[in-house]
């Protein structure tokens, strides 16, 4: 039985899309794990440095695959209990962050989030069946 309700943050650039800052890149699988989260009520956070018309752009992305966002750059839940800017999360997933899979795609000088390990890794976890 997986965990329920987790809060996910998740990165964009690199990690949801190929990186083309400031452009959208491509998806690069994290479309049905995301989209498996959130059936299960998992409640993901977009956690980036985007802003403006750039953070627009990337909120636009999950619109366009139908990926409800709960919340962008923060936790609506926590300023009950800290003033902290610090995102509090269950799991937060990003490319840069250690042990986070990730694999050179076609053509890329940077690595990029693997979603085939990133999910193998979510069923071990307990985050998915």
């Amino acid at each position: 039985m997986a965990i329920r309700e987790a809060v996910i943050a998740i990165d964009f650039d690199g990690t949801v899309v190929t990186h083309a800052y400031p452009e959208v890149g491509d998806d690069i699988g994290a479309v049905p794990v995301l989209k498996e989260l959130v059936a299960q009520g998992d409640k993901l956070i977009l956690w980036t440095m985007r802003s403006g018309r750039l953070l627009e752009d990337a909120v636009a992305w999950f619109r366009k695959h139908d990926i409800p966002l709960w919340a962008i750059n923060e936790n609506p839940t926590q300023g009950g209990w800290t003033t902290s800017p610090k995102v509090h999360a269950n799991l937060i997933i990003d490319d840069s962050a250690l042990g986070c899979p990730t694999c050179f795609l076609d053509g890329e000088r940077r690595p990029a989030a693997n979603w085939q390990r990133i999910r193998e890794m979510l069923v071990r976890m307990g985050y998915l069946d």
